[in-house]
């Protein structure tokens, strides 16, 4: 037994980021440390994040949640991916699946055999086509994968649409089941171990006080803790994701219920279009350096596909992450911690990474300092590789048709990126700098969907059949159209549940 345990736990903040670290929390230590989440009903949540990564599967899974009840719950759609529109230049088109296009073979990515097969056909179709999610997708079918053997039903992943207030609130009853203790009141003074530094208590404006010994920062922007009592320090990453503003407004639920999140790009920025049960999350990310709050407003507006249901919500940000998001025995966790834009889903994502890797650097009341540099090192790295990933989508344009495209395809990138995009270019092949982030696939589905042709592929490819190859290739394209044709309707498959 150790007694320098951890005996109370206090998160500071609720929203989607606050409960989402109390209920896994509470789940691991509940029976030895006590759970406390302060948060005020007069600091409001940006609680437009609605569109998640295959890995919510897994947390929603760790948590015992019972998926039909989520998904009736959070108003939840599923998700196979993101349809890009007027990426790359005006008029493109392209779908970033969950999954890879169709089975590895010899242990190389199918692309660079259809990479081989496209040289030598002018009939080969495209490689999205072997994409299962992206058939399913276009057809607007769903059903969740099944099967322990390679098939067409398992070779996918997905991940879900939802209401965030409604999941935070899901996630608030499950945590509080638990034992989580919710306190409601405004935070005016945060007291401090006059010889350490360690944060001691938090007083409210009743004057109560909570005392604590590990306190998590879910106070999103302002990172009340981390940042107005540590001041941390900011990387601001605006030079390479110039955008720092954002309206968000609901439209009424229209047909087809689509599996998937839109972006389409604009002259500024670029529009989001997230399907859920009961209505469509819209928003339009923008920089407001090149174009005015006013005219962005009018562009989220005019592309909305069903009746407004609320006036646009305003948002103001800076892309970066804290210089360190744990000093002391204080953890910040979500916006707290760093910021970056909703263009492939990740914020919820680093949220269940930190809560994962806080849980597995888990103090004591000794606090070494070890185990802050080592989360610090994880989420920095966590953040820089997603920073990265979004980038690529700026950077590799055609468009010249605005001062802000114009100036994302001169702007500098990190050498890493720069690399990971010429080798692609060049040879056809993707490094991977994060194997437990985005994967080859979805390089390969963003690269080459903005138009990067690799030059060449993998001459060991050639040491097999040309002919053999390609009855291969259109055998398993023929079982993917008649399995996606058997499947069910998305929005049947989500009424069903």
């Amino acid at each position: 037994m150790n007694n320098n345990a951890i005996r109370k736990i206090v998160i500071v903040g609720g929203g989607t980021a606050g409960w989402m670290t109390a209920a896994p929390l509470v789940l691991r230590l509940g029976k030895s440390c006590e759970i406390v989440l302060v948060e005020s009903p007069e600091i409001g949540t940006v609680g437009v994040g609605e569109a998640t990564l295959p890995t919510i599967a897994y947390y929603n899974r760790a948590l015992g949640l019972d998926g039909a009840d989520f998904v009736k719950k959070t108003q939840a759609t599923y998700k196979l991916g993101i349809e890009f529109k007027d990426w790359g230049h005006v008029g493109n088109r392209f779908f970033h699946g969950f999954g890879d296009f169709g089975p590895a073979i010899e242990n190389r990515s199918p692309y660079m055999y259809w990479l081989r097969l496209a040289r030598e056909f002018k009939d080969m179709p495209s490689y999205e086509e072997w994409s299962v999610a992206t058939a399913m997708a276009r057809k607007n079918r769903f059903m969740e994968p099944f099967g322990d053997q390679p098939a067409v039903s398992n070779a996918f992943q997905y991940a879900y649409h939802f209401d965030a207030g409604l999941y935070a609130a899901y996630l608030r009853d499950y945590a509080m089941q638990r034992g989580v203790a919710r306190i409601e009141g405004m935070i005016t003074q945060v007291e401090q171990h006059p010889e350490t530094g360690f944060i001691t208590a938090v007083k409210l404006r009743d004057g109560s006080r909570v005392e604590g010994d590990l306190f998590i920062d879910c106070s999103g922007f302002r990172g009340l803790l981390i940042e107005g009592v540590y001041q941390a320090g900011y990387d601001d990453w605006s030079a390479m994701l110039p955008c720092n503003s954002a309206q968000a407004v609901p439209c009424a639920r229209v047909e087809p219920l689509t599996p998937y999140t839109r972006s389409t790009a604009q002259s500024a920025g670029w529009t989001w279009r997230i399907p859920l049960q009961h209505r469509t999350g819209n928003g339009h990310v923008y920089c407001n350096a090149f174009t005015s709050d006013e005219e962005a407003s009018r562009v989220l507006l005019a592309g909305l596909d069903g009746r407004t249901l609320d006036d646009p919500r305003q948002l103001r940000f800076t892309t970066g992450r804290r210089r360190k998001s744990w000093i002391k025995n204080c953890v910040a966790i979500g916006l707290s911690s760093g910021f970056l834009e909703p263009l492939e889903s990740t914020s919820i994502n680093i949220i269940e990474n930190s809560v994962g890797w806080l849980l597995q650097q888990f103090p004591d009341r000794g606090f070494r300092p070890e185990l802050a540099d080592e989360f610090n090192r994880l989420v920095s790295q966590r953040y820089e590789f997603v920073r990265d990933f979004i980038v690529m989508h700026y950077k590799v344009t055609q468009r010249d048709d605005s001062e802000f495209w114009r100036y994302c395809a001169s702007m500098p990138i990190p050498d890493t990126l720069r690399h990971q995009i010429e080798l692609f270019r060049e040879t056809g092949r993707v490094v991977i700098y994060d194997p437990q982030g985005f994967s080859v696939s979805s390089h390969i589905s963003i690269l080459a969907g903005l138009g990067v042709a690799p030059k060449a592929y993998d001459p060991l490819i050639d040491l097999m059949d040309l002919q053999a190859l390609r009855t291969h290739f259109d055998r398993v394209r023929d079982t993917i159209v008649r399995a996606v044709q058997a499947m069910p309707d998305h929005a049947a498959y989500v009424g069903k549940a």
